[in-house]
């Protein structure tokens, strides 16, 4: 008995009629059915494919592109599921372009993997009983239509009853893959605001999400920090870590220092060992002005969260530590008393503002400004969990930070002190450009292999999985009215260290 329907997103195409009849060639294939594009990854056409799926597996591709199959691929495909008892099965593949052939791998599904824009590749095997029920789920609570999410929506339900499984070996091609010439852009499409509608159909399905999985974070039942705990000789600080960047590290500190401000700060540089001429640069302005902090660490280990780390623990930190990059610049003269007045009204524990991208010469690009206005005061630490990002320049209450601490990592610690922040504080922000990010072939970010940008996404996914766990327990525990022990502990413990009297 064939134990596979195959459905596929019709365009008029001719790589469709080919990829139509390479799946026909299969002798797993008990059917191949076409759905209209424009409804393929809605809820609408999900329920048609579940109505119509008869056979016990359910395969779907999920581009219009020509496929081809691997020797025994179909069978491999099959027999995981079955031995695994997996909901999903999804597998490496390989993409052809102009006689080229390479391989795209593709990561391990965690708890974690909230992003909607997760990677499965193309093609993907479901259980059908899982697919009706999801089906028959959505119609029994009468849950409205989703135009752009019902793809997401069901993969995370899959993932509550089931494991969605990465098989890394290659078992299929795709021919004449998509222009990746966009994938620099493709990664703000979440903050597009041509995107809006989708967005906040993916925010409201991951927040169901949560909810099901006990990790919803409700944010009325929030802590608010008190900003006179502690004495301060300086208000704020800006912390700019840097490794060997010549090219920029002088206007970067520049944009810093001339802030004008109605308090006393402070620029504290984090020269991660630079073997560049940086290191000179820094010595010279920081004899020119005695509010730079030029600090070299004694330890070789770090990152740019052990340098933040250093820096926020330093006795000459403000109250607030205020970020900005080694290759960038603050917008205005008054970033820096925008951020620190954020504190004080929205009373809040974390603030970001909003950036524009562009070149080394600050001239624009695609997409211009980042505000992230998808973030609401309601709704934000729980999208968070969804998105791949929170925006910058990122400001914190600085006896927090030496309270949890960033991953010694270089990518992604930020995005772990912000989701650590928004689980216990409100997360204030300011909607307006107060930065520009400049992107340019020096960046650490440049034109990433797959391989390292699976690397970055695999973090990321990692970090997702670690602050759900600790929002289930946090809300069986009570929910973040409870102050948990080991804050309390790390709280005192940083008292010892500051009081002398203690």
């Amino acid at each position: 008995m064939n134990r596979i329907d195959c459905f596929v997103p019709f365009v008029s195409d001719e790589q469709v009629a080919v990829t139509a009849a390479n799946l026909r060639a299969e002798s797993e294939v008990a059917k191949v059915e076409f759905l209209d594009a424009a409804i393929f990854k809605s809820t609408t056409g999900i329920r048609k494919i579940a109505e119509s799926a008869a056979a016990p597996f359910t395969m779907i591709y999920t581009k219009t592109t020509e496929l081809s199959f691997g020797q025994f691929a179909l069978e491999r495909f099959l027999s995981i599921a079955e031995d695994s008892s997996a909901a999903m099965v999804y597998a490496d593949f390989l993409t052809e372009k102009g006689g080229t052939t390479a391989r795209h791998p593709l990561t391990d599904y965690q708890e974690g993997s909230l992003r909607d824009d997760f990677d499965f590749g193309p093609l993907v095997l479901l259980r059908s009983e899982l697919l009706k029920a999801w089906a028959q789920e959505w119609d029994t609570e009468g849950r409205t239509e989703l135009r752009s999410a019902g793809w997401y929506d069901l993969r995370l339900f899959l993932s509550r009853h089931g494991e969605l499984l990465h098989l890394d070996e290659p078992l299929y091609t795709e021919h004449e893959p998509e222009d990746p010439t966009r994938d620099g852009e493709r990664q703000f499409d979440y903050v597009d605001p041509r995107n809006r509608e989708a967005q906040q159909e993916m925010e409201c399905v991951v927040s169901r999400h949560l909810r099901l999985v006990g990790a919803l974070v409700d944010p009325n039942r929030y802590w608010t920090p008190d900003f006179a705990e502690q004495d301060f000789d300086r208000e704020a600080s800006v912390i700019i870590p840097v490794y060997n960047r010549e090219k920029t590290i002088r206007e970067a500190v520049a944009s810093a220092l001339m802030q004008q401000t109605s308090f006393e700060f402070n620029v504290i540089v984090v020269d991660n060992h630079s073997t560049d001429a940086t290191t000179a640069l820094l010595d010279g302005m920081a004899r020119e002005d005695s509010r730079l902090v030029h600090l070299i660490p004694e330890r070789t280990d770090l990152g740019i969260g052990g340098c933040w780390n250093l820096a926020v623990d330093d006795e000459r930190c403000g109250r607030f530590a205020v970020q900005l990059d080694s290759d960038d610049l603050y917008s205005s003269r008054h970033t820096l008393q925008r951020m620190v007045d954020a504190f004080y009204e929205q009373k809040v524990a974390m603030v970001v503002g909003a950036y524009r991208t562009c070149d080394f010469h600050l001239q624009t690009l695609p997409p211009g400004l980042i505000d992230h206005r998808e973030w609401t005061p309601g709704n934000g630490c729980n999208n968070a969990l969804r998105v791949n990002g929170l925006g910058a320049p990122r400001a914190f209450f600085t006896p927090l930070v030496r309270q949890i601490h960033f991953p010694n990592t270089s990518y992604g610690e930020d995005y772990a002190m912000g989701l650590a922040f928004s689980r216990h504080w409100r997360v204030g922000r300011i909607f307006d450009e107060l930065y520009l990010c400049r992107r340019w072939g020096g960046n650490s970010d440049h034109q990433l292999s797959i391989e390292k940008t699976n690397a970055n996404n695999r973090y990321k996914d990692r970090l997702r999985t670690l602050e759900l766990r600790a929002r289930r327990q946090l809300n069986a525990a009570g929910g973040p009215a409870v102050r948990d022990e080991g804050a309390l502990i790390r709280f005192f413990d940083r008292q010892l260290q500051l009081w002398d009297e203690a």
